[in-house]
């Protein structure tokens, strides 16, 4: 019998999951939400079923003793929770894109445990879910595995932006200067779009462009990784936006450049790291060589007080435990 079910509903959503599950000591398995969730992982067993949109019709024939779930569109579809519990887990701890407020609005009233990535989003989840919901601060899983990892010093750069849909430009207004920035330098970038703009909306346009670029050039790759973590690993410099890789690329402490370029009216790029409205390779020289200036170091220092994110390598753990708590 599964005890541990984990609804997938995109590939790359399964790094929550898989660093969850190496710490659960139960029968767990996945059953993917969207086709294209299946056979996405080679951790997890898999429940093969014929139609994944039908959610509730499966997880009632697999009868799981919990249900782990990491997205929050579209809950309302669904009436399993009201049989089994579900723990809800971000696959990501995006800051500045307003995410805390609709996970407070869409989810709690449907779960048993909400495992908040730190104290920011618990106070959050704490204001708006009932009574009788567990809101337990875990940490972010995906990321245990870059606590502590060494810094390469390969000159490595990672651009890894928010999708276009909701970073609202921050991709289509710097994908093709940051890949001339870094063309034909002795650094070595790892062009990383999210995966929605790999292949749906109008971000793919913006990809199908710099990848043919990309072909062009000896030092730019096109990071085809599913999960980032070993890219991140990997890379000296992290740029991006406000994307949820900031949340774990800080768990490093390695040089952060946040794109400013942003369309949305009504949103800020959250100041954590250095920030700029274009790539500059003065700059990319500058952090590779000294870090992060004094002021940036004590504005981050700063941010992960407020975020509360416990950084030990053990957030996987921690979830493990609420996951089987709500199993038991």
């Amino acid at each position: 019998m599964v005890a541990v079910l984990y609804a997938i509903e995109r590939p790359f959503m399964r790094k929550t999951f898989e660093a969850i599950d190496r710490h659960v000591d139960v029968e767990s398995a996945f059953v993917p939400v969207r086709a294209d969730a299946r056979g996405c992982s080679d951790r997890i067993a898999e429940i093969e079923v014929r139609d994944p949109g039908a959610v509730d019709e499966n997880v009632r024939a697999i009868d799981p003793s919990v249900v782990v779930y990491n997205h929050r569109f579209g809950i309302e579809r669904f009436s399993f929770y009201e049989e089994y519990p579900l723990v809800h887990v971000r696959h990501g701890a995006s800051i500045g894109r307003g995410e805390i407020d609709v996970t407070a609005r869409t989810m709690l009233e449907h779960v048993a445990a909400a495992l908040a990535p730190g104290e920011r989003w618990a106070r959050a989840y704490r204001a708006a879910a009932p009574p009788d919901v567990t809101v337990a601060v875990v940490g972010l899983p995906e990321a245990d595995a870059l606590v502590d990892a060494p810094p390469p010093r390969e000159r490595r750069v990672l651009y890894a932006p928010t999708n276009y849909m909701v970073g609202r430009g921050a991709y289509a207004n710097t994908a093709r200067s940051v890949v001339e920035c870094v063309a034909d330098t002795e650094y070595e970038l790892l062009f990383r779009p999210h995966p929605t703009d790999r292949r749906e909306g109008p971000g793919l346009a913006v990809t199908r462009e710099c990848r043919a670029r990309i072909a062009e050039l000896p030092n730019v790759v096109f990071d085809e990784t599913v999960t980032p973590t070993e890219s991140m690993r990997r890379s000296d410099i992290l740029v991006s936006d406000y994307s949820g890789s900031i949340a774990e690329w800080l768990h490093t402490g390695r040089p952060l450049v946040q794109l400013t370029d942003i369309d949305a009216p009504d949103r800020t790029v959250p100041e954590i790291g250095v920030t700029t409205d274009a790539l500059d390779l003065a700059l990319v020289d500058d952090l590779y060589r000294n870090g992060e200036p004094a002021p940036v170091a004590r504005r981050r220092e700063s941010w992960l007080e407020e975020l509360g994110i416990p950084m030990d390598g053990r957030a996987g753990e921690r979830a493990a435990s609420e996951v089987l708590r709500c199993a038991a």
